[in-house]
């Protein structure tokens, strides 16, 4: 029993994993990764923003084409909706799959109208271009579209990121910062959320006092809350840093379950920042700020 605490006091979320890389440290999802140990020069991130920013209008302005026009080819609808590529919506056509206002169009190049009721599979599809957001959530934002209670929430955050409307992936509760996905892909949202899917999540968590090593074992070996035991992927002190600062990499997604794991051994969570979910992190991405995911990333998170 000694020699397995032992084991877990000495593993920790700073020190490099195979290929030299740090597994978890504050500064490198708030900063970056600094290349050769060094920082940039304010020119250097100057021209790191703008060509951000470039990126992201022409993102922008490609949605927002589609948008405003009035008819669209029937293949690129269907691309749009999330189903297939271009190239499988054409043979999907050419097979009699789709119908356009009851009828089985088989024309290639075919306009469909906004107004045009379109089915696949027997099931209704939409036109919407799926668009992905990355916030960096600050404290005092609640995770939901919109709130009775009028309090801020993350859809204030990303009112311009994009001309459809955006949902959640799953929840951060008010007081916890960090990255959140915002998408109006239902398909990716349902898998992203389901927990058969185990997303990955890692928090970097600040205690009122020193983790023991005896503590971090039991959290390690799992904790039983109300819905059961809590089970908890790794567990570490950060390097560098003091003991009451704790990595964690965590699949379940119970309410407050980061909190309350500590709660049970007399520990108060004083604050919690979620540095990195399903494979995505908010390296470059300043509190409060957002950013439209790249299509490789896309791909990844379709690949999970």
């Amino acid at each position: 029993m000694t020699n397995k605490s032992e084991s877990y006091e000495k593993k920790s979320f700073g020190k490099p994993k195979r290929g030299g890389r740090n597994f978890d440290t504050r500064d490198k999802y708030e900063r970056g990764s600094l290349k050769y140990g060094r920082r940039p020069s304010n020119g250097e991130e100057r021209n790191d923003d703008k060509t951000r920013s470039f990126v992201q209008k022409r993102r922008l302005n490609k949605i927002e084409k589609d948008v405003h026009k009035d008819s669209i080819r029937l293949n690129k609808y269907i691309a749009n909706s999330g189903i297939c590529s271009r190239r499988e919506a054409d043979e999907l056509i050419t097979q009699g799959l789709v119908e356009v206002n009851g009828k089985v169009v088989t024309e290639m190049g075919y306009q469909v109208q906004k107004t045009d009721r379109v089915v696949f599979d027997g099931q209704s599809i939409t036109p919407e271009k799926p668009v992905y957001v990355l916030l960096n959530k600050p404290k005092g934002y609640i995770s939901t579209t919109k709130d009775d209670k009028a309090r801020k929430t993350v859809m204030d955050l990303v009112a311009n990121a994009s001309p459809y409307r955006l949902f959640p992936v799953g929840r951060l509760d008010r007081s916890t910062t960090g990255v959140i996905l915002l998408t109006n892909d239902g398909h990716m949202t349902k898998k992203l959320t389901h927990p058969s899917f185990d997303a990955k999540k890692i928090y970097h968590v600040t205690l009122d006092k020193k983790l023991t090593g005896e503590d971090l074992r039991l959290i390690a070996e799992g904790i039983r809350l109300d819905e059961g035991v809590a089970v908890v992927d790794q567990i570490s002190y950060i390097e560098g840093k003091p003991k009451n600062e704790i990595g964690i990499e965590i699949h379940i997604g119970w309410n407050r379950v980061i909190r309350r794991i500590f709660q049970r051994l007399g520990y108060e969570v004083e604050s919690l920042d979620r540095v990195m979910f399903a494979g995505l992190t908010k390296k470059n991405i300043k509190r409060g700020h957002w950013r439209i995911l790249t299509e490789l990333e896309v791909n990844n998170l379709k690949m999970l």
